[in-house]
């Protein structure tokens, strides 16, 4: 068979990731039970959005609607082309529900003109339009037009459509009753393109998908991806040098790397699309879906949790289990992330016995706060079982700190002196051993580090075996004490779980690779030094003088085993995940020189404290 053309195939991958939809087997077929309406919906403002309607065939009683928008194309197009599969997953397909997907404003078949991460207003006047606005507008349609509707609708998508899933919330129409957002983008500084102001530029490909606007409806790819010629994304990257070196591959006409170039602090442009601190006064029932190694979205679930907990009275609950981006939408038996596998069928178990359970209890039940699901369901990755809580963090959960001490070693207390090594940005750390070109890169987050702690530019921190089982849950401060003879520098903090020198192999362990000794990434996190202090106001380092950095890793749920060791790596480059920090002070880093990129020796200090939530 022919290959596809590279640009065809990273199109189907976005539109199959993003879109996740449960597997199920061939023999339902959805035309034969539903039948499909293509309808354009009017907004206040009178454009038109493109929405499909898939509704059971059988008549004989009312269903909820549920809705997805999505940015990624509602297709198949055509009123007799239907999707293979339809809705949240295959019980709620089965069982019948009114499935509703959209295309978001000027993606597609929709009218209007995209805006990435469309600012939210909370107080519209007239015609202005948003997100919630646009969600609203199309909620009372179609419960004003659709036959044999309940009134009741729900409201799902996983990465972007998860995002708008969140927006649903705000000025949320009365018949929106339960929304679920998954992997949902929180905030795009701290998300996806931007890891506390680090640019992400393994995700540079994909600003073909967002920086290409259109005015008319489009039932065919109007953007394309850059042909690079190569299978080595590290060698790639490190031979463009500068990041200005890649608008040969981006012009003017790509809206979103000009808007990345011209915005690389937290300002007003980058905190006006953050949909996190609007989450106030929430209505509607909540369940929030992420996967403990989204390598995506992995700020959003949590972060979106919290704002609503702290700002409403509804139900809302949290679900992590150990996916990558979307697995949980997946029919996989064996659930597994790289080398690491997990258990078997975890996401028919959240499918069939949370999801399903939760709109039917919402759009087809009581609606009540009966419902006996968990406020936080968490899969410990360490000990792989669920585990169910009152609250997240768990309210029995303590602070314990350990400190970056001598002969590679985690202590209890803070020490005296330090460790340095040259950070050379002709020689950046990689973050995968693999060679390969990725769009968004996904196992890495639980790859071997071993790697990595052999090089000497990765500090290495550990205990001894451990004598008892560790849990770790809830987020892992970063307080770091550093120098840098330079003015500049990034820092990156992982946390590592050394297998037992006897661990078996899995399955997914790669042919080259023994889980005897494996260092499993729990979870990492980047900080670009300039905003140690504020992420709208960068400053530069004093040279050689020691400076506190701290941030935050997201939360984790994992048991360090009985036997297992628990290690801290600390490093400054971590390539091509992030964008190279030229160790020089510049204003714009998209802007950089070559003769900017310096090489400087770093210092950690022997008081650097790691803050970790512990269960006891």
């Amino acid at each position: 068979m022919k290959s596809l053309p590279k640009s065809i195939f990273l199109l189907l991958f976005i539109f199959i990731s993003t879109n996740l939809l449960a597997q199920t087997d061939a023999e339902f077929d959805v035309k034969a039970h539903y039948t499909k309406q293509e309808v354009n919906i009017p907004m206040r403002d009178g454009i038109l959005l493109h929405t499909t309607i898939y509704s059971p065939k059988d008549t004989s009683k009312e269903y909820p609607i549920l809705m997805s928008r999505t940015p990624y194309s509602s297709r198949p197009y055509g009123e007799d082309k239907f999707r293979s599969q339809v809705g949240p997953n295959e019980f709620l397909m089965k069982e019948g529900n009114i499935i509703v997907y959209q295309d978001v404003r000027g993606r597609w078949m929709s009218e209007g003109v995209y805006d990435n991460m469309r600012p939210y207003i909370p107080e519209k006047t007239g015609n202005e339009i948003d997100e919630a606005s646009d969600t609203y507008d199309t909620v009372e349609w179609l419960v004003n037009n659709v036959t044999n509707n309940n009134g009741r609708v729900g409201i799902w998508g996983i990465s972007y459509p998860g995002f708008y899933s969140t927006y649903s919330l705000l000025d949320a129409h009365p018949a929106v009753k339960a929304v679920s957002p998954q992997a949902s983008i929180g905030d795009f500084f701290f998300d996806d393109f931007h890891h506390n102001g680090a640019y992400f530029l393994s995700y540079w490909r994909a600003t073909a998908v967002f920086g290409y606007e259109k005015d008319t409806p489009s039932d065919t790819t109007w953007y394309s991806f850059p042909e690079l010629k190569t299978e080595d994304q590290y060698q790639f990257f490190l031979d463009v040098g500068p990041l200005s070196n890649l608008d040969k591959y981006y012009g003017e006409d790509n809206v979103f790397w000009q808007q990345l170039k011209e915005h690389p602090n937290y300002d007003e442009f980058w905190q006006k699309r953050g949909i996190v601190q609007h989450l106030k006064d929430i209505k509607p029932a909540v369940m929030i879906v992420g996967g403990l190694f989204d390598a995506e979205d992995l700020y959003g679930p949590f972060n979106i949790y919290q704002a609503i907990e702290k700002t409403s009275d509804n139900y809302n609950i949290l679900v992590m289990g150990p996916w990558s981006h979307g697995d949980w939408a997946r029919q996989k038996e064996r659930q597994a992330i790289g080398n690491v596998y997990f258990g078997d069928n975890i996401s028919l178990n959240y499918q069939k016995n949370v999801e399903t359970k939760f709109f039917n209890h919402f759009l087809k039940g009581s609606g009540d706060a009966s419902l006996a699901l968990p406020e936080a369901y968490m899969y410990d990755t360490g000990r792989r079982e669920w585990k169910s809580y009152e609250a997240w963090p768990p309210k029995e959960a303590v602070k314990r700190s350990m400190f970056l001490g001598n002969n590679q070693q985690l202590d209890d207390k803070p020490g005296e002196g330090s460790e340095e090594f040259i950070s050379d940005p002709k020689k950046p750390v990689p973050y995968s051993e693999d060679i390969k070109m990725v769009f968004t890169p996904r196992k890495y987050m639980t790859d071997d580090q071993r790697f990595a702690a052999r090089r000497p530019d990765v500090l290495v921190y550990e205990t001894s075996e451990l004598t008892e089982d560790l849990t770790l849950t809830g987020d892992v401060l970063a307080k770091l004490q550093v120098a840098t003879t330079g003015t500049a520098a990034d820092w990156i903090v992982k946390v590592i779980d050394v297998y037992p020198h006897h661990a078996e192999d899995y399955e997914e362990t790669q042919d080259y690779l023994k889980m005897g000794n494996y260092h499993m990434k729990v979870r990492s996190e980047v900080i670009r030094g300039r905003f140690r202090n504020s992420f709208s106001k960068p400053e530069p380092f004093e040279p050689n003088k020691k400076t506190e950095v701290s941030f935050k890793l997201q939360d984790i749920h994992h048991t360090f085993k009985k036997g297992h060791k628990l290690q801290i790596q600390v490093q400054s480059t971590w390539f091509p995940l992030i964008d190279l920090n030229p160790q020089t002070y510049v204003e714009n880093i998209f802007e950089a020189k070559e003769e900017d990129f310096q090489k400087q020796t770093h210092t950690v200090f022997h008081d650097s404290e790691i803050i970790f939530t512990v269960l006891e």
